[in-house]
């Protein structure tokens, strides 16, 4: 096999595996990898007539065990998630048997097929980045394998590179018509949707909390989601908290959500004039949970909008377009039908544990005359006096993980402040629970949307006080800057609260600047190109003028003739440049000619002008003609002054031509 080829199998195989590494399980990726290395060693066979056993075997065993870590990892070999390893395990396999160029054909294609299902796990940027060398690569090989197949050269490069430049020139020739039927041709809704794989984690916040698990978060730039719309109507800094879930079990370690808050709401109180309409774009297009402003609820019926104020969607489908959300103002929407149960779980705590803190609440709350209001303050006013710090590593805590941070390390991120702050509720009766979600973010770098990001991950406190829940920051009370520049900035003005975590600040400021403008890049993929639907396509043609289907198609007809006439005009504009002023003096001469006269395929130019000077009782010019072509052409004397010689006797012949003609239709 020629060694272009071997490079074109190779490189595909990489990137396909590549592409599958954060999809599929890590044995199976491993072993991909492996056999990756055996096709390089059996395509280095110069013989392939004659291949030893063990590749017939392995092929087998490795088709089987790949098959089986699939059945094992997914229970089926059907849908997204198992489909496509078992189409990558095939043509894996495949490539241990390209012995002839029907092999070769039909690995290539496979190929390009299998490269276009890995758009069934991600649309991303990258992702189709990875597909498009793909396909450059697979359209290389297959241009190879009847241009160079099997051929033995030590310069191969050069022929690839050749190769190359070829396919790019096709594909770029591709690109205004691919762009003319994306902008134009009628756009409809999907007739299926991508599952979420059910064995595939997503980034972000979980269903539970436990010390520790928000901080982590915290040490990450990635992106969790994107606001777009009018972001000046959005509230200040300090208000602007991303609700995701309720957290309200506690077992000592970990706060969990209680079934009841998964309860879907089904009236909703809502008699205000002022609203705010605005997107919601995942990052993760595998995450079902919709992070929005407190107080906002779904504008689409696809989704939920749950007892605790979490929105989620009815199916659990990859979504690549943004969502419409409705913030309604900071007034109580809900109607509570669980209200007694609610209270009833928010006033639950183990007993066993952290007795010194159920002290405290005592003390406190008789301090406070048993108002609830006045003992909220008092609890505030403890940890601010008390000499409580803000960091990223507090460190671990014991079985009494209250105690141990309220009276012994005093050091703690957001999740230690909330978790402490609900308890001390609790313990005096008065219902408490843990919100998690994200709080603040920053502009985009086009100042015309609103990220957030991982490391705005946050946690807070609600009371029930007055008959409502009423939230309650006690982390605004010992890093008021957390909450009134941000996350991003209070670690840019002050490194410690990064602690002694091997997250680093250089580390966040290169990944930061990076994450950004990745980011950024990866937004307006998604929101020009994957999220190019219907509705996007009918405000650019109302731009454009046109509002009926008969005019699309006017547009993609006069397009597509528009795009060939340019080609058509090019081609030609670029075969005159690459005459010389000699030849063009032969085409000008044969295009006044008849088809009869003019030269033939197998026809010399002196077998030409002697045919032609038998028209003609003065064939002098005809000869001449003839001997001045080899002049120039052989004795290489081509210049100007010859060239005008010989265009002046070309004149005569066409003259010559002429006059024979007349002088037959005279006759006639």
């Amino acid at each position: 096999m020629h060694k272009s080829l071997q490079i074109m199998i190779l490189a595909m195989l990489g990137l396909i595996c590549l592409a599958l590494v954060a999809f599929i399980p890590i044995a199976l990726s491993l072993f991909y990898i492996i056999q990756i290395f055996i096709i390089y060693q059996f395509n280095k066979k110069p013989s392939r007539d004659k291949i030893p056993k063990f590749y017939s075997y392995y092929k087998l065993i490795f088709v089987l065990v790949s098959l089986a870590i699939i059945y094992f990892n997914y229970a089926t070999f059907l849908g997204v998630d198992a489909g496509v390893p078992v189409l990558a395990t095939f043509l894996f396999a495949k490539a241990l048997e390209t012995k002839k160029q029907r092999d070769l054909i039909i690995l290539f294609n496979f190929a390009l097929f299998v490269s276009a299902s890995l758009f069934l796990f991600s649309q991303s940027f990258i992702m189709a980045v990875v597909v498009l060398l793909c396909l450059t690569l697979g359209l290389v090989g297959l241009y190879r394998v009847q241009m160079a197949l099997f051929s033995v050269t030590d310069v191969y490069t050069e022929n690839l590179k050749t190769d190359l430049l070829n396919v790019l020139k096709v594909m770029a020739l591709a690109v205004p018509f691919f762009i003319l039927l994306f902008l134009f041709f009628p756009r409809f809704p999907p007739l299926w949707h991508v599952p979420i794989p059910k064995n595939n984690a997503v980034t972000g916040l979980s269903d539970q909390m436990s010390p520790g698990s928000i901080a982590e978060l915290s040490q990450s730039t990635a992106l969790a989601f994107r606001i777009i719309g009018n972001i000046q109507q959005l509230p200040h800094r300090e208000n602007l908290y991303w609700r995701a879930m309720v957290l309200d079990q506690y077992d000592g370690q970990t706060w969990t959500r209680n079934t009841l808050n998964t309860l879907p709401q089904k009236n909703l109180n809502i008699h205000l004039n002022k609203h705010l309409n605005y997107q919601y774009l995942n990052a993760d297009q595998n995450q079902t949970l919709i992070t929005a402003l407190e107080q906002s609820i779904p504008n689409e019926s696809r989704y939920y909008l749950h007892q605790d104020g979490a929105i989620t969607a009815r199916r659990a489908v990859q979504v690549n377009s943004p969502i419409n959300l409705q913030w309604v103002g900071n007034k109580e929407i809900f109607d509570d039908h669980h209200r007694e149960n609610r209270e009833r779980i928010n006033l639950k705590y183990p007993q066993k544990f952290d007795t010194k803190a159920q002290q405290l609440a005592t003390q406190l709350f008789v301090q406070s005359q048993s108002n609830p209001e006045k003992y909220v303050n008092n609890v505030l006013n403890w940890y601010r006096i008390n000499g409580f710090s803000y960091t990223l590593s507090p460190g671990r805590l014991g079985e009494n993980r209250v105690d141990d941070f309220l009276f012994g390390s005093r050091q703690g991120f957001c999740e230690h402040y909330a978790s402490s702050f609900t308890l001390l509720m609790r313990y005096v009766g008065i219902p408490a629970r843990v919100v998690i979600g994200y709080q603040g973010g920053q502009f985009a770098p086009d100042q015309k949307s609103w990220e957030v990001r991982q490391l705005d991950a946050h946690a807070w406190s609600e009371v029930y006080l007055n008959g409502k829940w009423q939230r309650i920051d006690p982390t605004a009370i010992i890093s008021p800057q957390r909450i009134d520049q941000g996350m991003q900035d209070l670690i840019n003005q002050d490194r410690n609260i990064l602690g002694d975590s091997n997250f680093s600040y250089q580390h966040y400021s290169v990944l930061k600047t990076l994450r950004v403008w990745s980011d950024y890049a990866s937004y307006q993929w998604q929101s020009k190109v994957v999220g190019y639907d219907t509705d996007k396509q009918k405000n650019w043609m109302k731009k454009l003028g046109l509002d009926s289907s008969y005019s699309y198609g006017m547009i993609l007809i006069a397009g597509i003739l528009f795009i060939v006439l340019t080609y058509f005009l090019i081609k030609t504009a670029n075969s005159y440049m690459k005459q010389s002023k000699f030849e063009r003096v032969i085409a000008k001469f044969s295009k006044h000619l008849n088809n009869e006269d003019r030269q033939k395929e197998y026809e010399s130019f002196q077998q030409w002008m002697l045919r032609l000077a038998e028209y003609t009782d003065q064939p002098q010019c005809f000869k001449q003609s003839y001997l001045m072509y080899q002049k120039i052409v052989y004795l290489k004397q081509e210049n100007s002054e010859l060239v005008v010689k010989f265009e002046n006797l070309l004149k005569e012949c066409s003259t010559e031509l002429r006059n024979v003609k007349k002088t037959c239709h005279h006759q006639k």
